[in-house]
C-alpha cells in the first residue's frame, strides 16, 4: 500500500512540479524518473503481482532511516503507522473518485450533484430544491441513503434520452390561453424566489400574451417526509385551484391575477407579497388577503366561500398528492421551476 500511497502523493505533487520544471528542467526529469518507478510498482500491485522494484520499501526506509539513528525503538511502531496511513490514503482516494463519479452522474441525470439537497450544489441550475427527508441518523442509515442516491441516479438516466410531451403527464393544473393544444407545462411554487424571477422573465418577454394554451401547475414543494418548504404555499395553491373552479371569467383570469400579484406587486409599505406570505403573514393573514383579492377581482361571497372550502377539502389534498407523484416519481424533478415544452424538460429560471 505504501507504493500506491506514494504514487497518489506524487500525482498531486506533479501539479506543482510541472510549473517548477518550466524554470528548472532537471527537477522535472528527476520527478518523471521517480514517477515511472512508482507506477511500475503500482502496476504490479494492481495486477496482484509482487512489487519487484521495491519502491514502497525504498520510500518507507527513507523515512525510517532518519528515526533509526536517533530513536531506534520507534522504528517498528512508525513502520506500522506508515502502512496504516498508506491504507487510509488509498481508501480516501478511491472514495473520492467514487463520490466524484456519483456527483457527475447526478448532475447529468438529475441536474444537481447533491441528490438529497439539490440547492447545496452550486454546479446545477438555480432552483428551489425538492429535498429528501431530514437525513441519516446513524451510520447504517447513511449507507442506505448512499445506495438510495445511486438508485435515483440510475432511474433518472433514461430521461436524458426521452421526449417529454405535455400530453404524456396527467397534471392537474390551470389552463391559460384559449387556442389549440397545450404548448407547455409550467410547474412553480408561489413561495419560490427562482419561480418569481422566472415568471417575471416570462411576463417581460410577453410569454402569456398569446392565445396559445399553457398549463400552470402551482406546486407546493414538500420533502420526503411531507413537510412543506414554504409554510403558506399549500394554502395559496389551494386558493388558486379553488378560484379556478369557481371563476366565471374566461381563461382562469382570477387565478392568473393572484399569481401575478404575488410575484410582481408590493403592498403600501413596498414589501413584496411573496416575502409577506413567506416570512411575515400567518396562515390566517394570508387567507384574509387572498379573500380580499378575490373580492377585488369580482368574486361574490358565495364564490369566495366555495374557494375557501375547496382549499380545505380532501379533494384538494388528493390533487396535491397526485401532482407530487408526477413531479417527483415520473419527471424525477429535483427542483422547480420546471417546464415542459418542445419535447424537453427544462429546470431552473426561464430565460428568453
Amino acid at each position: 500500500m505504501v507504493c500506491i500511497a506514494a504514487f497518489i502523493i506524487l500525482i498531486i505533487v506533479g501539479i506543482f512540479v510541472a510549473f517548477i520544471s518550466i524554470f528548472k528542467p532537471k527537477v522535472g526529469k528527476r520527478y518523471l524518473k521517480i514517477l515511472k518507478k512508482s507506477w511500475g510498482c503500482v502496476g504490479k500491485r494492481v495486477t496482484l503481482q509482487k512489487c519487484e522494484t521495491g519502491f514502497g520499501d525504498e520510500v518507507k526506509n527513507s523515512i525510517l532511516s532518519r528515526v533509526l539513528i536517533k530513536k531506534p525503538k520507534l522504528v517498528k511502531p512508525l513502520s506500522v503507522a506508515i502502512e496504516a496511513l498508506s491504507i487510509l490514503l488509498v481508501i480516501i482516494t478511491i472514495w473520492s473518485l467514487v463520490e466524484g463519479v456519483k456527483a457527475g452522474l447526478a448532475l447529468w441525470s438529475l441536474g444537481t450533484c447533491n441528490v438529497q439537497r439539490p440547492e447545496a450544489c452550486s454546479l446545477g441550475a438555480e432552483v428551489c430544491s425538492i429535498d429528501g427527508d431530514s437525513g441519516p441518523k446513524n451510520p447504517i442509515e447513511a449507507i442506505g441513503y448512499w445506495f438510495s442516491d445511486w438508485g435515483e441516479i440510475f432511474s433518472a438516466m433514461p430521461d436524458k434520452f426521452r421526449s417529454f410531451n405535455v400530453d404524456d403527464f396527467d397534471f392537474k393544473g390551470i389552463v391559460i390561453g384559449s387556442e389549440g393544444d397545450i404548448k407547455a407545462v409550467d410547474i412553480f411554487d408561489p413561495g419560490c424566489v427562482v419561480c418569481l424571477q422566472s415568471f417575471r422573465n416570462q411576463l417581460n418577454a410577453g410569454y402569456f400574451e398569446t392565445d396559445e394554451k399553457v398549463l400552470l401547475v402551482p406546486f407546493p414543494i414538500q420533502d420526503a417526509e411531507g413537510k412543506f418548504k414554504y409554510s403558506n404555499s399549500k394554502l395559496i395553491v389551494g386558493y388558486l385551484f379553488g378560484a379556478e373552479k369557481n371563476d366565471n371569467h374566461e381563461n382562469n383570469q382570477v387565478s392568473f391575477e393572484i399569481i401575478k400579484r404575488i410575484y410582481t406587486e408590493k403592498d403600501s409599505q413596498h414589501r413584496s407579497y411573496q416575502d409577506l406570505f413567506n416570512d411575515y403573514y400567518s396562515n390566517e393573514e394570508v387567507e384574509q388577503a387572498l379573500q380580499e383579492w378575490l373580492k377585488e377581482f369580482g368574486f361574490s361571497d358565495e364564490q369566495i366561500e366555495a374557494t375557501k372550502q375547496y382549499a380545505r377539502s380532501s379533494e384538494y389534498d388528493e390533487l396535491v398528492a397526485h401532482n407530487n407523484d408526477i413531479v417527483v416519481n415520473q419527471l424525477h424533478a429535483k427542483g422547480i421551476p420546471t417546464m415542459l415544452y418542445d419535447g424537453k424538460k427544462h429546470t431552473g429560471r426561464w430565460e428568453e
